[in-house]
């Protein structure tokens, strides 16, 4: 008998609410369960009691070799009912050496930048020679 740990649908219609039952992988998604384990109210606006669980039914069932589904998964996560995995950095073997097309892409970068630093600052000497101009001639009186 494959046992799973899923939700089963209550409430009424556009209404959902769940239970996180024990049930045997066999049975309809809302047929016969072995055991409730808590409750999932999607729609509650505080996320405390949007989720309540036994969590130590849960580790039981677990240990005993329930498969949560995806989502359930995903909500023992949230609660912390999974320990922990140690993350270790994987070696992800990749190119070490820059390849041709990589080299020229970047040459034609730093061309690109370049260009555009020396317009910007062509643009800014002609402004200051435009203001130095503006400030030396007087204004004819009227």
């Amino acid at each position: 008998m494959a046992v799973v740990i899923r939700l089963r649908r209550t409430g009424r219609k556009n209404l959902p609410c769940y239970r996180i039952t024990v049930t045997d992988s066999r049975f309809p998604r809302d047929g016969r369960s072995l055991e409730t384990l808590g409750l999932y109210d999607p729609l509650r606006k505080d996320a405390a009691q949007q989720l309540t669980l036994n969590q130590e039914r849960t580790q039981r069932w677990l240990a005993a070799g329930a498969v949560p589904s995806e989502v359930v998964q995903s909500l023992f996560k949230r609660l912390g009912v999974f320990p922990k995995k140690p993350s270790v950095k994987r070696e992800r073997p990749g190119r070490k050496k820059k390849t041709a097309r990589a080299t020229t892409r970047a040459a034609a970068k730093k061309m690109r930048t370049d260009r555009k630093s020396v317009r910007f600052a062509e643009r800014v000497k002609q402004k200051r020679a435009a203001a130095k101009a503006a400030a030396k001639t007087p204004e004819p009186a009227a």
